[in-house]
């Protein structure tokens, strides 16, 4: 009986251990971020299929002229105009490069609808975003800081 007690307790303690340790695993881009502009903070995490992702989480102007939540007004795609731009994805796909790089992934720019190919490149309390077509070196690279 008391032998069963101290396995039982031994289990939890090593589930509790485990736990711990797989929150110490969270790699240091899996954080949130203000955009250039400081105009909207994005939520960057990984996914269950291994890659990285981010969703915006807050919009210093959440509301349209007319009070209502703002949309993706100028998405290519007619039946995402009204998506709410809170919550939208806008990072996707990204791997892990190396240490401090992400690539393989895409950004949605919502000001013109346009989705680029993008790597990103952590640099302490920075991360830079270079989205571009065709080739990195035909591209804009857009900082952002930590918001957290």
């Amino acid at each position: 009986m008391v032998a069963t007690k101290w396995l039982g307790r031994m289990a939890l303690a090593a589930t509790i251990v485990c736990s711990s340790i797989g929150a110490w695993a969270q790699d240091a881009v899996e954080k949130t971020w203000y955009n250039q502009e400081k105009t909207a903070k994005v939520k960057v995490f990984k996914a269950t299929d291994g890659k990285y992702y981010g969703k915006i989480v807050w919009l210093k102007e959440p509301n349209n002229a007319q009070g209502k939540p703002r949309t993706d007004i100028n998405n290519p795609k007619k039946e995402h105009q009204n998506d709410a731009l809170m919550g939208l994805q806008l990072l996707k796909n990204f791997e892990k490069d190396g240490s401090n790089g992400y690539s393989g992934g895409t950004i949605y720019d919502p000001k013109n609808g346009k989705t680029y190919s993008c790597k990103m490149t952590l640099n302490g309390d920075k991360l830079d975003l270079r989205g571009y077509v065709g080739i990195s070196l035909l591209g804009r690279t857009t900082t952002w800081t930590l918001a957290e």
